[in-house]
């Protein structure tokens, strides 16, 4: 199953209070930065209609409102308090998902999409499903080729390329 000792098993990695004021704090610090980015481009009504940063301003006064109720509301209420909101083994889990994909959103700017997606998928298929090489590649390879041909040929969509795709002139 799992190693108790590599990922901690069924011990709390963080509690709802503290990730409600977490996210509280970042939405908050969010609105901050797009209702300073509003006034920077303009917010205010011009001749010709609102200006540029109008709409977004509004918006991020009303994020950040949002924001400071969900803080006071962590912050004054002990309802979710002792709450667990994710385990060690819950969080290596996401984890697990999330490092190599976000690995492959950078992967794709020097490998391209196609070579990309093919580490990803064999890496997932082995290391998460536990499938032969052999089994992994193939279908990352067929995966790959279909999503080129259907990109590239039939839809001419324009996407991240590598050198691979360079050496074959794409």
């Amino acid at each position: 199953m799992t190693d108790m000792g590599l990922n901690g098993g069924d011990r709390p990695a963080a509690g709802t209070r503290t990730v409600d004021i977490v996210v509280s704090l970042l939405i908050l610090g969010l609105a901050l930065l797009l209702g300073y980015d509003s006034i920077r481009t303009g917010n205010s009504w011009a001749s010709d209609g609102p200006q540029a940063g109008y709409f977004p301003f509004y918006l991020s006064v009303l994020m950040g409102g949002a924001a400071l109720y969900g803080l006071a509301r962590g912050i004054i209420a002990r309802a979710h308090e002792g709450e667990t909101f994710v385990t060690c083994e819950q969080f290596y889990r996401v984890m697990q998902v999330f490092v190599p994909t976000f690995v492959f959103c950078i992967a794709t700017q020097f490998l391209g999409l196609y070579v990309a997606s093919f580490i990803l998928i064999t890496g997932f298929m082995q290391w998460i499903g536990k499938i032969a090489l052999w089994k992994s590649a193939l279908t990352a390879f067929l995966f790959s080729i279909a999503m080129f041909f259907t990109f590239e040929i039939a839809f001419n969509v324009i996407m991240p390329k590598g050198p691979l795709e360079a050496a074959f002139g794409y």
